[in-house]
C-alpha cells in the first residue's frame, strides 16, 4: 500500500476473481460519506517514457553541440574563402597564435570535453571489460584532433615562423555527426514504438458485458472497460465490431477479420464452440506485442558479427595508424621526399603525426555499428504495422529468400 499516492497492489487468482469484482467490494465497504472510490491503475509503459526520455536527451545534445560546432566550421572551413570578410580570422594576436585559433578553442572545448563525455564514459566502460567498442574509437580520434589543435596553438604562441593549421573543426563536427546519428537511431526506435502502439490500439477500449439467467437469457446488459473483463464473463460482439479479448463463442455465429494474426484476407465464421479463453497480457494481440518487442531487442547475426569485429577493428586502427606516422617519418628522416613539403617551423616528426592523426580521425565513425540496430529496429516495426510478425534478427536476414520462394512456387503452379 502507497498512502501518499493513494496506490493497493492486491495479488489474486484470476480464476477465482478480478479487478472488476475487487473494485465493487471496495466501493461496497463503505456507507455514505464513508463510501471509498477505486479505479483499475494502468502503469505508463515504461520503454515508451524511457524512449522519450532518451530521444529527448540526444537531440537536445546535437542541437547544442551544433551551437558551437557549427560556427568553428564557418570559422575555419567558409570564412577563410569569402575574402575579405574571413581576413579577420587571420588577425596575430601574438607570433602566429590568431583570433581563428582562439574562437575555435573556446568553441570547440565544450563539444569535447562536456557534450561529448558519454563517448568517454562508454569507452571507459568499454576498456574496463578489456573490449573496444565505438566509443573508443570516437574518443581516440576525437581527442587526437582535439590535442594536436591545441598543440599547434601553442607552437604558434611560441613561435613568429610556424605555419602549422589546426583542426578543431574536425573534432567538434565528428563529434556533431555521431549524436546525430544517435539521434536518429532513437527517433527510429520511437517510431517503431508506436507502431506497436497501434498494434495494441486495435483492441477495443469497452466491451458490452451481459448477464444471463439460468435459462440462459440475457437479463442486463453493461459497458465496461476492457481492462476489467474477467475470466468467465459473457459479452456481446455486435457484427462491425471488435474482439475485446480471446473467449469462446456460445450462442450466435458471425464473421470475424483475423487477417492482422492469421494473414487471411477474407472474414472467417465463427460458430459456438469456437474458442481462445485469454484475457489481459494472454491475449493473442499482446502475445504478438510482445514477441515483436522481445525481437527487437535480440541482435542479428550480423550485428553479433560488427560486435566481434569491434574488438579487433580499434587495435588495428590505432596500429594503422603507428605505421602511417612511421611510413611519413622515417623517409622525411632519411631525405626521401622534399623538404619543402614541411611547413614553415613544423620539423619531421610533426609533420608525419598530422598523418597518422588522419587516420584515427577518418576511422572513427562506424556506420556498421549504428546501421544493424536501427535496420531492425525499424524493418520489425514496420512489419509490426503491416501485420508481419517478424521475430527476431536472423529471420529478418533471411526474409530476401522469401520471394525466391514465392517465384518457385508460382513456377510449379
Amino acid at each position: 500500500m502507497d498512502l501518499t499516492e493513494k496506490k493497493v497492489t492486491i495479488t489474486y487468482d484470476p480464476d477465482l476473481t478480478g479487478p472488476r469484482s475487487l473494485i465493487k467490494r471496495i466501493q461496497e465497504s463503505g456507507r455514505g460519506s464513508d463510501s471509498y472510490g477505486a479505479s483499475l491503475y494502468v502503469p505508463p509503459r515504461r520503454r515508451e517514457s524511457e524512449q522519450q526520455e532518451e530521444v529527448r536527451s540526444y537531440r537536445n545534445q546535437f542541437f547544442l553541440s551544433c551551437f558551437f560546432s557549427v560556427p568553428v566550421f564557418l570559422f575555419s572551413m567558409l570564412l577563410p574563402m569569402l575574402h575579405p570578410y574571413g581576413n579577420w580570422l587571420d588577425y596575430k594576436i601574438y607570433n602566429q597564435f590568431t583570433i581563428g585559433m582562439l574562437l575555435g578553442w573556446i568553441l570547440c572545448t565544450p563539444v569535447q570535453f562536456f557534450i561529448g563525455w558519454r563517448f568517454y564514459s562508454g569507452a571507459y566502460h568499454a576498456l574496463r571489460r578489456k573490449s573496444a567498442n565505438m566509443d573508443v574509437l570516437v574518443a581516440l580520434g576525437t581527442n587526437a584532433a582535439y590535442f594536436y589543435s591545441v598543440y599547434v596553438m601553442i607552437k604558434g604562441l611560441s613561435s613568429d615562423k610556424f605555419d602549422g593549421r589546426d583542426s578543431f573543426e574536425t573534432s567538434a563536427m565528428l563529434i556533431s555527426f555521431i549524436l546525430l546519428g544517435k539521434y536518429l537511431e532513437v527517433v527510429a526506435k520511437g517510431r517503431t514504438s508506436d507502431a506497436l502502439a497501434k498494434l495494441t490500439d486495435l483492441a477495443p477500449d469497452t466491451a458490452c458485458l451481459v448477464t444471463l439467467d439460468s435459462d440462459g437469457n440475457v437479463i442486463a446488459e453493461e459497458e465496461i472497460s476492457t481492462g476489467l473483463i474477467q475470466r468467465n464473463d459473457i459479452f456481446k460482439i455486435v457484427p462491425g465490431s471488435k474482439v475485446p479479448v480471446d473467449g469462446t463463442v456460445i450462442n450466435g455465429q458471425s464473421h470475424v477479420n483475423e487477417s492482422m494474426i492469421t494473414g487471411e484476407a477474407r472474414p472467417i465464421a465463427k460458430r459456438p464452440g469456437d474458442k481462445a479463453t485469454h484475457v489481459g497480457s494472454e491475449t493473442a494481440l499482446s502475445q504478438i506485442v510482445q514477441l515483436v518487442e522481445a525481437a527487437q531487442l535480440a541482435r542479428a547475426p550480423v550485428q553479433k558479427l560488427a560486435d566481434q569485429i569491434s574488438k579487433f577493428f580499434v587495435p588495428i586502427v590505432v596500429l594503422a595508424a603507428l605505421i602511417t606516422w612511421l611510413a611519413w617519418l622515417v623517409p622525411g628522416e632519411v631525405g626521401l621526399y622534399p623538404k619543402k613539403w614541411i611547413p614553415k617551423a613544423m620539423d619531421v616528426f610533426e609533420f608525419a603525426l598530422q598523418f597518422g592523426i588522419a587516420v584515427l580521425v577518418i576511422a572513427c565513425p562506424c556506420a556498421l555499428g549504428l546501421a544493424t540496430p536501427t535496420a531492425v529496429m525499424v524493418a520489425t516495426g514496420k512489419g509490426a504495422s503491416l501485420g508481419v510478425l517478424i521475430k527476431g534478427g536472423d529471420a529478418l536476414e533471411k526474409s530476401h529468400k522469401v520471394r525466391l520462394l514465392f517465384w518457385f512456387i508460382e513456377l510449379c503452379s
